[in-house]
């Protein structure tokens, strides 16, 4: 593929959403570029070890998965379109800007890591259309001692289980809300971690609230009767309305203290207590990954979980004409979710581009994508980040680790200077202006924001921490090539 070969659809991200798009696609007749950070597909959901050495791990690639035979069968149809020529898999590189170029969009990429092997003319991908599938990140909040060694985002913690089969630590404390810490734990568990504890800061009472909406997606409710049975068969315990305050230790982390919280998240007086651990596994919960969504001007909303997320109709369409969104990034709920929505999104791209693709399959897709949608929105309701979060921390807590921002710093800004909105906090007091660009501390900045001023942040708000000119790091190489590509173009024309 040269630059001058427009593909008619690229897609960004091949974990469970953009592969199912890619090959959804491809089996529809069009031609596509799946371009993906890994050098192997999966995303973080179905992260695995290097196929190229299986042999050298000692269990099973499928461990600790659920849906790997889904995985394995869109791995098959993707390697026999990539044989056809249908599907050019564009491995270990990211896109660091998107824009709309004469009828189509031009997609700039730079790679992941190592060196750059790749012709100057082909580190662009041109599209008539595309589809966002560019996932999540673990959302994480501060509390004192959270920058120690040993304290991981629960998603990083899985991702080496899953990857390397590496524990991270031998002795563990889960902590946050939601399902996922479930999982992370069991995992951990049947690695032979000693779990000690997971805490989940709300009370599982809260799903009594939406039963209906828990029963939209038995499945869930399997895979949370098999995380039971390993609890029971490792003895780990599971506390709720129990959060980690603080986590201490010299060099790295070896303790953590535990404290029973009410149902807004204020610490109870009396009840903290000390428990030692070498590993900490926050998990609060997943922000989408929206720097190019927001590049290109698509509109955004926020969801029930105070994330912000893409605007879409249904078929996965954005407002902008050609651009689709599937996965994560709409709203977060789970791999068998993000299939469907990517599935729809390869049928709407393929129906706008002339072909007959909108029928009875998307009719099915739609009503799939409801149900998991209703359960999306009970898990989160069940399981939000407490109000009352940002009392666990201490004036000197740090806020952004990049840049080294304390949590008095940032509230001082809106109490002293009259910042009244979290870009106004990052431009004064610099949280989220180091090298993570806020995707670490954003939502906890604007949490604070918001405590401090009385007033949840908008989709606007969201936007201007999300806003990233550079959707990824990326070399002056690449910046530099783009006047070389467009001087190729030219030669060209």
């Amino acid at each position: 593929m040269t630059a001058e070969r427009m593909v008619d659809l690229a897609v960004v991200g091949a974990g469970p959403a953009g592969l199912t798009a890619a090959v959804t696609a491809a089996d529809l007749g069009l031609s596509v570029a799946l371009i993906d950070a890994a050098e192997q597909t999966g995303g973080q959901y179905w992260r695995h070890p290097d196929e190229r050495h299986r042999a050298a791990f000692a269990r099973p690639e499928s461990t600790g998965h659920h849906h790997w035979h889904r995985y394995t069968d869109l791995r098959d149809r993707l390697q026999r379109a990539v044989r056809a020529g249908s599907v050019r898999h564009v491995a270990g590189r990211q896109v660091w800007r998107a824009a709309a170029e004469g009828a189509g969009f031009a997609l700039h990429t730079t790679p992941s890591v190592g060196r750059d092997a790749v012709p100057v003319a082909e580190r662009t991908v041109r599209a008539r259309r595309v589809v966002l599938a560019t996932g999540a990140y673990d959302r994480q909040l501060p509390v004192p001692g959270w920058t120690l060694p040993g304290v991981m985002a629960a998603g990083g913690v899985q991702a080496l289980l899953k990857a390397n089969q590496v524990a991270a630590g031998r002795r563990a404390v889960v902590a946050g809300t939601g399902p996922f810490l479930l999982s992370v734990a069991a995992g951990l568990a049947e690695a032979g971690v000693d779990v000690v504890a997971v805490c989940d800061a709300n009370a599982l009472s809260r799903w009594a609230r939406t039963p209906l909406r828990a029963l939209q997606e038995p499945g869930k409710l399997l895979e949370g009767v098999g995380y039971a049975a390993q609890f029971v068969r490792s003895r780990v315990p599971l506390y709720t309305r129990t959060v980690v305050t603080e986590v201490r230790g010299e060099g790295r982390a070896s303790a953590v203290t535990l404290q029973k919280v009410d149902g807004r998240g204020n610490p109870r007086p009396g009840t903290a207590r000390e428990v030692e651990a070498d590993l900490v596994a926050f998990g609060w919960g997943f922000t989408p990954q929206l720097e190019l969504a927001v590049g290109l001007g698509l509109g955004t909303r926020v969801d029930v979980d105070a994330s912000l997320v893409v605007e879409v109709d249904q078929a996965q369409r954005t407002t902008l004409d050609g651009v689709y969104a599937a996965g994560e990034a709409t709203g977060i709920g789970g791999a068998v979710q993000s299939c469907a929505e990517g599935a729809l999104a390869a049928r709407a791209a393929a129906a706008d581009a002339g072909r007959d693709a909108l029928g009875r399959d998307a009719r099915r897709l739609r009503r799939r994508i409801a149900r998991g949608r209703r359960f999306a929105v009970g898990m989160h309701r069940a399981s939000p980040v407490p109000e009352a979060w940002s009392r666990w921390l201490t004036p000197d807590t740090l806020v952004c680790r990049c840049e080294e921002v304390t949590a008095a710093e940032a509230t001082d800004t809106v109490g002293c200077l009259g910042a009244d909105d979290a870009r106004d906090v990052r431009v004064t007091a610099r949280p989220g202006m180091g090298w993570c660009q806020g995707r670490v501390c954003g939502f906890a900045l604007a949490g604070l924001v918001a405590a401090e001023t009385g007033q949840a942040p908008t989709a606007a708000d969201l936007d201007t921490l999300a806003k990233r000119p550079l959707g990824v790091p990326v070399r002056l190489g690449d910046i530099a090539a783009l006047a070389e590509d467009e001087s190729t173009r030219t030669e060209h024309a």
